[in-house]
C-alpha cells in the first residue's frame, strides 16, 4: 500500500511514472456558468485502466497520481458513467463577482 495524504491506495492505483505518456492526456478548453469554471480531461486507455472499478469521485491526490496536471482549485465533481475515462472537473469562478462580497456594493 501507498499512503498519500489521508488515504491509503494499493500501489497499482498510482500508475504515473516519469516514463508514463502523460502527454496523451487530453485537456478540454474551459467552459463556464455563473458559478463555476469547468473542464474535462480524457485519459488514454493505458491510464484509464487504473481507475477504480464502479466509478467514483477521485480525491486530488488520486487524479494527480494518475498523471493529471492542473493548477490548484480543480475538483473532480462527477463521473460520466458512459465514458468513465472522461474526468469532469470544476472550480469556483474567480472572475465573477460574489453576491455576498461586501466590496461589490
Amino acid at each position: 500500500f501507498c499512503c498519500l495524504g489521508h488515504s491509503l491506495f494499493p500501489a497499482p492505483f498510482l500508475p504515473h511514472s516519469p516514463t508514463m505518456p502523460v502527454k496523451d492526456i487530453i485537456y478540454s478548453t474551459k467552459y463556464y456558468d455563473e458559478t463555476y469554471e469547468y473542464r474535462h480531461v480524457i485519459l488514454p486507455p493505458d491510464i484509464a485502466r487504473h481507475l477504480p472499478k464502479g466509478g467514483r469521485i477521485l480525491a486530488e491526490d488520486e487524479w494527480r497520481g494518475l498523471g493529471v496536471r492542473q493548477s490548484l482549485g480543480w475538483v473532480h465533481y462527477a463521473v460520466h458513467r458512459p465514458e468513465p475515462h472522461v474526468l469532469l472537473f470544476r472550480r469556483p469562478r474567480t472572475d465573477a463577482p460574489r453576491e455576498n462580497n461586501p466590496t461589490n456594493k
